[in-house]
């Protein structure tokens, strides 16, 4: 039966899990709790191909548990209660080690279903997710779990599998792999910090390759076409998604545009352009905002010409706004303002509006009063002292100047004409 190169090559132990030496490495938490053979529930959140389903599976080995595997995009309730009878007998005498994979997809009244069994420590729970755990688990399992991150596998431990994988396709095939200039480096770049995807391309690389005797050329021209792509994470609703828009916004934000175009590129690589475009929108008034005013109707336009022209051309309106705000002065004065007032509505702070400021047509002829309301623009520049804001938020600020040229400009023809 075929056997994934993935699998047969799966870690046997801690030493041989890569670039998770953050908890696993020596002294670290996760390897001391292993070590203790005193393993709490746990949830394991990162992304694929990161090694949480092997580190289960050593888990189970060194601790003596029986080990049984759901996923949840496939499990139901009853598997669980299938699971729950084995306890305690000679199916599972040291309790069982239950891994959950995609536990995000059990909703809460499956999720409540394990409760009991992993209080009383009959079922130790180790949970894995490649989304947030604390959007997508539900606190109950929380509060019982502690939670280990698995971070992305850096080019650098992709390539120590890499080579591994080679040689152990060499032994496997008895040819001798010879690499093209950088072809091994561009599989470990390109996986996405993804293992799997790694050594599936070394695996596939092989399987095409066209033997030369007992030699087998690994060219750069074929590793990009069986890894094109692979390193792009951007699920549409899932955490990368949200986190390369959250990328692209904080280094514009950030004055920086050379992240901005990669996170921008990222983006519009893997087809997420009206994303790109609504979050480039809401850039210009949140970060740039009252310094740089104009820059709103610009980035819209932007847009629009982007949305017109589809790709490739889209992604030239869409460089120019994502640059151009990234090298703009940058304010948030304006929308601070309004969520300070939207805070104290929402404290009900208000009341009625100053008689002056209703509108004088609603009244009925019977039930007209004189309102007192001062026509602005009666007077000398515009403007006349008088109250806006209701009785009880008189003297309420909620609009701080910005520090960048053109709100202090606004700020001293003010203070000039209201004589602050």
């Amino acid at each position: 039966m075929y056997q994934p190169l993935a699998d047969l090559l799966r870690p046997q132990n801690l030493d041989e899990v890569y670039g998770q030496e953050h908890i696993l490495g020596k002294g670290a938490v996760l390897r001391r709790l292993i070590d203790s053979g005193k393993v709490p529930n746990m949830v394991f959140y990162g992304p694929s191909g990161t090694g949480k389903t092997t580190v289960a599976n050593i888990i189970a080995k060194m601790t003596d548990r029986t080990l049984y595997k759901l996923n949840a995009t496939t499990a139901s309730t009853a598997d669980i209660k299938q699971i729950v009878a084995e306890l305690d007998t000679f199916m599972a005498p040291n309790g069982v080690l239950l891994y959950l994979d995609e536990i995000q997809s059990f909703n809460k009244k499956q999720q409540q279903s394990l409760l009991e069994y992993i209080e009383n420590g009959k079922i130790t729970l180790i949970a894995s997710t490649t989304e947030n755990p604390y959007f997508y688990v539900f606190n109950a399992i929380l509060s019982r779990s502690t939670i280990f991150e698995f971070k992305q596998i850096s080019a650098s431990a992709a390539l120590q599998a890499v080579k591994r994988a080679v040689s152990y396709m060499e032994e496997r095939t008895a040819l001798k792999a010879v690499p093209e200039e950088g072809a091994l480096e561009y599989i470990a770049s390109s996986c996405g910090g993804d293992l799997r995807k790694a050594l599936n391309a070394v695996e596939v690389l092989f399987s095409a390759g066209v033997p030369e005797g007992n030699l087998l050329p690994l060219t750069l021209a074929d590793t990009k076409v069986v890894t094109q792509k692979s390193a792009m994470r951007a699920d549409r609703d899932g955490d990368n998604h949200y986190d390369l828009l959250s990328a692209l916004q904080k280094s514009i934000r950030g004055s920086d545009p050379d992240a901005a175009c990669h996170y921008l590129a990222r983006l519009l690589e893997v087809g997420q352009m009206q994303s790109a475009c609504r979050r480039l929108m809401v850039i210009a008034a949140e970060d740039v905002g009252l310094a740089f005013p104009q820059i709103i109707p610009i980035v819209n336009a932007c847009v629009d010409m982007a949305l017109k022209l589809g790709m490739p051309e889209a992604r030239i309106p869409l460089g120019d706004a994502a640059v151009l705000m990234a090298t703009s002065p940058k304010s948030n004065s304006g929308h601070i303002a309004l969520d300070s007032a939207l805070a104290d509505i929402r404290k009900g702070k208000g009341g009625d509006f100053p008689r002056h400021l209703q509108n004088m047509h609603a009244d009925s002829h019977t039930m007209e009063r004189e309102q007192g309301y001062l026509y602005p623009h009666d007077f000398p520049n515009h403007w006349v002292e008088q109250q806006y804001l209701p009785d009880g938020l008189v003297g309420t600020k909620y609009y701080e100047y910005g520090p960048n040229k053109l709100e202090q400009a606004a700020k001293q023809y003010w203070d000039k004409i209201k004589g602050e």
